[in-house]
């Protein structure tokens, strides 16, 4: 069969690899869709300190059961579809054993530290999927990304009336908006690229405001009565919007980091104290988040339709990352379709 690697910095090509078998608790997906990521973004430039080349990426999959071992539940049947969860867990880490297993100590995620789904065919452990007859194909490829920002709001415990700042309006950003506004908050969207004001406003965001065109602190000063916003969600990953967050936060806010940042991040830490602020971290996403996403796609599926950005045909695979890079400002997800790989 067949599958795309990233074979060296800047480079990635379709090969051939063996067919995988599924053991006893596994199943075998004939994967449709693989959306591409940050992480694989990063490891395709050579900057990801996580991964190895060459890699097989891709963690955002959905697919179709097409055999199941022995001791698969027949839930997991063959011709259901699917959503990956593409995290692992060691259940002996102290995240593990605290019942949050997606911030697992030794987690390998598919596309970063082990090879991922964009091949004709996966091979997964029949617990980490979710079965769902209902959504379209592409759209369950949607449902990872999502999940993250989805975590990091409800890492920020945000509830109905409160204003929740998201910097940055890629898919992870654009999942803390979505979740944000599902549990009731106002959300204003900071973001630089003016190609994507028009859909971040269909989306219900009260405001996008762009940093480069006015003063941000005024700004959020203004559209808060001078209070500062709830919860400031940092989904960019630089130093700059880091010690950002803890600036625009009111006093007693929540900052939530969910973007990775490449260099150390220095702070004067006088508003640490001052303000009281609750600083919290966001790491991948739960089940419980996979299924609040499917939910809010299942109901809207006009927002699924919105986010995705260019699907590549599995022949022009190997074009998706070159695309992605030179296209970031103006696109939210790339896709690819892998119904023809073989």
């Amino acid at each position: 069969m067949e599958a795309l690697f990233i074979t060296g910095v800047g480079q990635a090509e379709i090969r051939p690899v063996d067919r995988p078998r599924p053991g006893p608790d596994d199943v075998l997906l004939d994967v449709r869709h693989v959306g591409l990521c940050g992480s694989d973004l990063s490891t395709f430039r050579g900057v990801n300190p996580l991964s190895t080349l060459p890699r097989i990426p891709g963690h955002e999959i959905g697919g179709v059961i097409a055999e199941a071992g022995d001791a698969v539940p027949q839930a997991f049947a063959p011709g259901h579809s699917v959503v990956v969860v593409p995290y692992t867990a060691c259940g002996r880490c102290s995240s593990c054993l605290a019942g949050r297993a997606n911030a697992c100590r030794y987690n390998q995620t598919l596309g970063v530290q082990k090879d991922g789904g964009m091949a004709a065919q996966l091979v997964v452990p029949h617990d980490r999927l979710i079965v769902n007859d209902h959504l379209p194909e592409r759209h369950l490829a949607l449902v990872e990304p999502l999940s993250v920002g989805f975590h990091a709001v409800a890492r920020g415990g945000v509830i109905s009336g409160e204003t929740v700042v998201v910097l940055g309006a890629g898919m992870i950003g654009i999942g803390a908006m979505l979740g944000a506004l599902a549990r009731g908050a106002r959300v204003l969207a900071v973001e630089i690229s003016e190609a994507k004001r028009t859909d971040l406003l269909a989306l219900g965001v009260d405001r996008m405001i762009n940093p480069k065109h006015c003063d941000l602190d005024q700004e959020i000063a203004e559209l808060t009565d001078g209070l500062g916003p709830h919860v400031v969600i940092e989904a960019v990953g630089e130093p700059e919007t880091y010690r950002r967050a803890i600036d625009l936060a009111s006093f007693s806010g929540r900052v939530v980091y969910v973007g990775y940042t490449k260099s150390e991040v220095s702070y004067d830490t006088t508003k640490f104290n001052l303000k009281e602020l609750d600083i919290l971290g966001s790491r991948n996403a739960t089940r419980t988040d996979f299924e609040t996403v499917i939910d809010v796609l299942s109901a809207r599926p006009d927002l699924a339709d919105r986010l995705i950005s260019k699907v590549f045909p599995w022949p022009e695979a190997a074009q998706a990352l070159p695309y992605w890079e030179a296209n970031r400002q103006e696109t939210f997800k790339v896709m690819v379709d892998l119904s023809d790989a073989r």
